[in-house]
Parts: structure tokens; sequence; C-alpha cells
């Protein structure tokens, strides 16, 4: 999240770069190789030591050249933030990061609201926050967290999508350091998942659902609120196996995801910038918690990365948009034989998802054997 926002990406590699030529002695990017051995002490015309000026004024002596990718001076870089941040917390990443060129102020001013509304008029503000189990200072802020663009009165100059922005970093941060510290043996792998199954629409959605806060949404939008129905009556018929991972073939309308983001935003300005505030807020309405033991992959990455281990045949997914439905075709083919699938949904990604599910179920049927993607915790 600290990079998130005001750099981009050519702006953070130039920085990567300048502070990595104090550190490239010390990367160790590749296994050590007796050949490429320099002995200490030798004095051999082809070993001598080449002085070279740094743009600090700094001298230095090299051997010779090595390449070093991209990526891995980002990676290098970015691991050197997250262990500042998780020995020395936010203040001491924040130093590194001014101290390799990006450079971060992060003095919190208080923030004054533009407009005042007398949110009870409106929303059951008293519902909502037994719901949060918060008592919001400026409640102005929860009615704008619960405002769909379609619903605009002069009294509420704007939408919830400010602090939807918002509330999708602060979520994601927090969701991530939570992982990090619960699970110390875990890769980096199953981090991503874990944090990739935590951290979406649908999960989200679904908590909205469960804590009826669709209820709580201002909007006039006819089809928005046809969505929401349907998608109710769907979700009312999900069996309690879907609430993990990526097994629901709803396709949720944005605005209930966007809400609990909407919500973890106005609590974070409200509290003061208080990211541990907005977790525990926050926290029981997405409980229980994906584990590594109900963790699932998403389908469209599980065939993918399933046919790049076994050399299958993924072609590309054929998608068209007929009568205001998404028509997705997933074919894959192994040996000559063909596993294609076609779904029919209100949006592209449902499709993919839903696709994709139908042909590694039909490929787990033919060869269940292959299949075995195992999940451990170092």
């Amino acid at each position: 999240m600290l990079l998130s926002v005001g750099l981009d990406v050519n702006t953070k590699f130039r920085c990567y770069i300048i502070f990595l030529q104090s550190l490239k002695g010390f990367v160790r990017d590749e296994a050590f190789d007796p050949q490429k051995w320099d002995i200490p002490g030798d004095t051999h015309e082809v070993s001598q030591l080449r002085e070279v000026v740094l743009s600090s004024g700094r001298k230095v002596y090299v051997r010779r050249k090595r390449k070093i990718k991209g990526k891995r001076i980002a990676d290098v870089v970015e691991a050197l933030i997250g262990a500042y941040l998780s020995t020395g917390g936010e203040r001491a990443a924040i130093q590194f990061l001014n101290r390799i060129g990006i450079e971060l102020n992060f003095d919190f001013v208080p923030y004054e609201r533009p407009f005042r509304v007398d949110a009870h008029k409106l929303i059951n503000v008293g519902h909502v926050e037994s719901l949060l189990k918060y008592t919001f200072n400026d409640r102005s802020l929860l009615l704008e967290a619960l405002t769909h663009g379609s619903y605009m009165l002069p009294e509420i100059p704007r939408c919830y999508q400010r602090l939807e922005f918002l509330g999708d970093s602060v979520l994601d941060y927090a969701i991530t350091v939570h992982l990090y510290n619960k699970y110390p043996g875990m890769t980096p792998e199953l981090l991503t998942d874990m944090r990739s199954a935590s951290v979406n629409n649908d999960c989200y959605s679904r908590t909205a659902l469960k804590a009826q806060l669709h209820k709580s949404i201002l909007h006039c939008s006819h089809d928005l609120h046809k969505h929401i129905s349907s998608t109710l009556h769907n979700f009312e018929m999900l069996s309690s196996e879907a609430t993990y991972g990526w097994e629901s073939e709803i396709s949720f309308p944005k605005v209930l995801g966007d809400v609990i983001e909407s919500l973890a935003g106005a609590i974070y300005v409200d509290s003061g910038y208080d990211k541990e505030k907005v977790f525990g807020c926050i926290r029981p309405l997405l409980e229980p918690l994906v584990s590594p033991e109900t963790l699932k992959k998403h389908p469209r990455r599980e065939l993918n990365e399933l046919c790049q281990k076994e050399k299958y045949n993924l072609k590309k997914t054929v998608t068209s948009r007929v009568n205001g439905r998404s028509h997705v075709t997933v074919e894959v083919e192994v040996n000559g034989r063909i596993f294609k699938h076609t779904a029919i949904s209100l949006d592209r990604e449902t499709g993919k998802k839903v696709a994709s599910k139908e042909v590694l179920k039909s490929l787990k049927e033919s060869y269940p054997m292959v299949l075995y993607f195992p999940c451990s915790i170092l």
C-alpha cells in the first residue's frame, strides 16, 4: 500500500536502481559456483580490480560485472521494505522509503468535512453501527459510504466511490498483515493465494449479503434493484460449502463489494486513520476467514497452471455479448481430445470462472492423478 499511490512504475524503478548501486555486491541471485569464485588475494592480471566512482563520489573497486533482472531488483528492495515494516513498524518503513528516494509524508492532519447532514433521516444509523460495532463521530461519513452514484441529493454531494477507493487499500493492507503474522511459515505463493481469496468482490459481496447491508444502500436504479434481488435469491440457495474460495457461480453486483470497502474507508477516516480499528470492525463480518484448509484456487488460475505444467493446449478464450449476457467459451486440447464449456453470465469474469471450473471438472474426471495440487505450510 505504501507504494500504490502517487508513484508511477518508472519512478519506483529508477529509485530502486539508484539505491541498489550501493547494495549490488550483497545481492545473491544465483547459487554459489566454485568455478566462478575469486580467490581472496589472487593477483592474476585477469582478476585485477577496477576503480569505479559512484554518483555519490564514493570509490569502489570491482572485478567483473553481472546482470541482474529488473524484477529481481524490485523484489530485493520491496523485501527490504517488508523487513523494515515487520521489524520496525510503518515509521521505519517510511524512513527507508525516504532514504531510497521515494519521499513520503505521513503526518496526518484532522480532516474537515465539506458538508454536514443528518444521517438519521436517510439511513438506520443505529443498525449499521451495531453491525460494525463502531460509533461514528461524523455520521455523514457513514451516509456517504452507503450512497450509490444514482442517489444524488443536494445535501449528499457525493457517493461512496472516494471512500471505497480508500477502504480498498486499507483492507488489502490489513488482511495482508494479518495473514503474514498468523502464518509465519507459509510460502509466498500460498500467502498470495490466501490474500486473493480474501480480498475480492465475491468475498465482500457475500459478506454484505450475510449482514443484509444491501437494505441500507441508498440508490435510485431499477436495474440495480433487480440485480440485487436476483442475487439475493440465488445466494440463499447456495450451500455452506460455497463460503470459501471461488465456488460461487453468482454474478454479484459490484456495489455490494464496494460498500464493504467504503465502510472500511469511512471508519478509517472517522477513527483518525486507525487501520487496526478498521480491521477490528470489518473482520467479524468477513468471518470465517479463509484458511489453508479451506482455500481453493481460482478456477482460471488453476487451469492455467495445469496446462503449463502438463503442456496442455489452452486455447484463447472466446467471449461474446448476446442480449445483455456474456457467453464465454473455454477450451483445452489434450492429445487430440477436446475439453470445452460455454458459460452464460451477466459479466465476463464470472463466465470465465464458471467455464474454467467446468473444464477443470472434466479434466479431473479424465485424469484424476494429474490434478493434485497440495497446499502446504512450511
